[in-house]
């Protein structure tokens, strides 16, 4: 079964037990379990033996993201026991005088935290949550917010993790080839748009709607639905607590993990996979494209803990023993999104989204090698296929693996075609992780909402499609005007998205003031 579209039912499977069950730890593994049952020929003592041998591998790999999570879950419990998460949230409160307030101001902070989307989203969360649950802002919008202004920002950030990622993916100078490919990333660009459009011009539809009214009307900002919550805000919290002992943590992470991707992006030796004392990288940007992401974000964040933590010391805000107690209740409010993540790298790894196992990357590379499809359609067909991968595996950067180097083998490092279709390629991977149940992404946002996650996948599907449908209608029409050059065929491209998307913004307008008068006209004949 290797190599063939057999490779991606552990993910269907996967994917339609947690949607139907609600019980993603359970799907995830039975995912799993089928796709090592399948590689072992039916074999169940060799499939668990694939399975857990897949597992350790994976764990393995992503170690240094393990370890990045739990220092973040760490600094996270220290943030609110010294009182800054708090004294922040009084003077937002202060600050923010409405609810489109609130929702702005999330969706700003997410826009400018671009170094990473696993700090993006643990990061907006713990800071912004007790501020849109003063003006009671459902968790599902919460998490909407924080989901599309991570990955779809990171995408477009040239000094980021994700920069570096696709980098590494392309021919000659990746990074410069990458920056050329924003303008034409209709799906993160266009994603931005509708988190804008959401919190000023109140532009609700589907189960987000339905959960903000509950908000709204009763408080209950998880709308009723059992939330994944874990008893962060238990912890005591300092009365003297500042908005600098927020504020300074929040700016020495950033400048640390910066830091630590300019510090492997000089010296890590990706043939080797070592630090050495050589520099390998004659610039910063150059730097920035050649870092270890997954060791920088761990280095920078260790380092991170230590200055914080002697900070807060210093400021006579914690003590010694209160904030290495801290370290256990950290690591306990990142178990269950680990746990998730585990399982999710584990199944991506027995697909073969990167090779290997039942190799699905194989299966993608041979028949688009293969296919005879007009060049024009090759933007719009990339996205839906990185759209299709990426939600069956749960990864961006898998999908980055093997959809690009055949896009630019197809079409060649450079020209506007080329450009126009490995950008398609990074938003269709991006609107897939952005939607699917299984991605670290999506797992994360819930995690920093404290939102039901499987609650959080249905309520920002509707959200994601429309933006996906407008990126497609505008990548075929992107697809046949390349041949005029690429700023006249970005030009066009984009005056397609905005008059879709300014046309379905006002339908949906006027069918809420419809839905007002007749809601009126009722209560007024009763």
């Amino acid at each position: 079964m290797e190599g063939t579209i057999w490779a991606f039912l552990p993910a269907i499977i996967a994917i339609a037990l947690a949607l139907l069950t609600k019980q993603v730890y359970v799907s995830l593994f039975f995912g799993i379990f089928v796709g090592a049952l399948m590689y072992a020929s039916g074999d169940p003592i060799k499939g668990m033996f694939h399975l857990y041998q897949v597992m350790s591998n994976k764990v393995g790999e992503n170690t240094p993201i393990i370890v990045f999570l739990v220092v973040l879950g760490i600094l996270v419990v220290l943030m609110q026991k010294s009182g800054g998460a708090k004294a922040y949230g009084d003077w937002a409160s202060k600050k923010i005088k409405s609810k489109n307030g609130a929702l702005a101001a999330t969706a700003g902070l997410g826009c400018l935290i671009f170094v990473d989307d696993y700090f993006n989203c643990l990061t907006v969360g713990s800071v912004m949550r007790p501020v849109t649950d003063k003006y009671k802002v459902s968790r599902s919008k919460l998490a909407y917010i924080i989901d599309a202004t991570a990955a779809p920002v990171c995408i477009i950030a040239p000094i980021s993790s994700w920069a570096a990622a696709v980098a590494g993916e392309l021919e000659g100078d990746g990074l410069m080839v990458f920056i050329s490919t924003i303008p034409f990333n209709v799906y993160a660009l266009l994603t931005i748009v509708m988190v804008f459009t959401l919190c000023f011009l109140k532009f609700d539809f589907g189960k987000m709607k339905k959960n903000d009214v509950i908000a709204e009307k009763t408080g209950d900002v998880h709308a009723g639905i059992e939330s994944d919550e874990h008893g962060e805000e238990m912890y005591q919290s300092k009365p003297n607590g500042k908005v600098r002992h927020l504020l300074i943590p929040v700016l020495i992470l950033i400048a640390c993990c910066i830091g630590g991707m300019l510090y492997t992006g000089f010296f890590y030796n990706w043939e080797t996979g070592e630090i050495g004392n050589k520099l390998q990288s004659s610039n910063v940007i150059e730097a920035f494209s050649n870092c270890d992401a997954g060791m920088s974000l761990a280095l920078g964040s260790t380092f991170a803990l230590i200055i914080i933590a002697v900070y807060y010391m210093l400021s006579k805000v914690l003590s010694f023993k209160e904030i290495t107690g801290s370290f256990t209740d950290g690591f306990k409010a990142m178990v269950p999104a680990i746990l998730i993540l585990t399982f999710a790298w584990s199944l991506s790894g027995i697909m073969g989204a990167k090779g290997g196992y039942l190799d699905a990357r194989a299966f993608v590379q041979k028949h688009l090698a293969d296919s005879s499809f007009p060049t024009y359609l090759f933007p719009a067909i990339f996205f839906a296929l990185a759209a299709l991968i990426a939600f069956s595996t749960g990864t961006s950067w898998g999908t980055f693996g093997v959809l690009v180097p055949i896009a630019v083998a197809i079409l060649g490092g450079s020209g506007t075609m080329s450009v126009l279709t490995v950008s398609a390629t990074l938003g269709g991977a991006v609107f897939g992780d952005h939607v699917s149940p299984i991605s670290d992404t999506t797992i994360l946002a819930s995690a920093g909402a404290q939102c039901n996650h499987v609650e959080h996948v249905n309520t920002q599907l509707p959200y994601a499609l429309v933006v996906a449908v407008i990126a497609t209608v505008s990548y075929l029409v992107a697809g046949v005007c390349a041949r005029f050059g690429g700023i006249v065929c970005c030009l066009i491209m984009w005056a397609v998205a905005l008059a879709l998307f300014v046309g379905f913004v006002v339908f949906m307008r006027s069918r809420a003031k419809a839905s007002k008068v007749d809601q009126v006209e009722e209560e007024r004949a009763e």
